[in-house]
């Protein structure tokens, strides 16, 4: 079975993954979806931390130390950002966490992450600017995605066959002029949200 999710909010994340495992779907991978298989209903701890690595040696030391303490990694590349683990030592400790800070750096990589991708698109959004390919008044003003001469002029069934003719186009036009500017909102929004979360965490909020 799989199912789509979206969290910032790791400690929901958690929660949702081991209250599946209640219910009898246990959690084996996760890519764009979150992959789980039939088993039996049971009490699963599972916790997440968030990095990356950039060489394939540092992450199997990673994994290693954590699987030392206990904690088996489940799903998570060098390059996902997201690491889930299990437990699998009963006698260990109930988090993968020794303190706030650790916890809550786990926030701090993620809201960097959303704040790079945003300001990643904003130099390509000023290009398609500058060139004349994205009209930024567009986004105040749809009419401008339509470019059928005197198209608001025409009236009765002459508007609506252009009107219809042109709508998917501009479907197309439109998705790839709001496409950047939409992105860019969304990864400032998700940055400053996990920001929220990593002060809360350290009991600033």
């Amino acid at each position: 079975m799989r199912k789509c999710k979206f969290f910032i909010n790791f400690d929901k994340e958690e929660q949702w993954l081991n209250d599946m495992a209640k219910q009898g779907h246990r959690f084996i991978n996760k890519s764009s979806r979150y992959e789980f298989q039939p088993a039996k209903p049971e009490n699963r701890l599972i916790k997440i931390d968030f990095r990356t690595f950039k060489k394939q040696a540092d992450f199997e030391d990673y994994r290693a130390l954590f699987e030392d303490s206990g904690w088996k990694h489940i799903a998570g590349t060098k390059k996902s950002g997201s690491q889930y683990f299990e437990k699998i030592d009963e006698h260990g400790n109930e988090d993968i966490f020794s303190d706030a800070d650790s916890k809550a750096g786990r926030y701090q990589r993620l809201s960097k992450m959303w704040l790079t991708l945003a300001v990643f698109y904003i130099p390509i959004l000023v290009v398609l600017i500058l060139t004349n390919t994205v009209d930024p008044t567009a986004l105040l003003n749809p009419k401008l995605l339509y470019f059928t001469p005197g198209l608001w002029e025409r009236t009765g069934a002459y508007f609506w066959r252009s009107f219809l003719f042109e709508t998917p186009f501009v479907f197309f036009r439109g998705f790839f002029w709001f496409f950047f500017p939409v992105m860019i909102i969304l990864y400032f929004a998700f940055g400053i949200k996990a920001n929220m979360h990593y002060q809360k965490t350290l009991g600033k909020l």
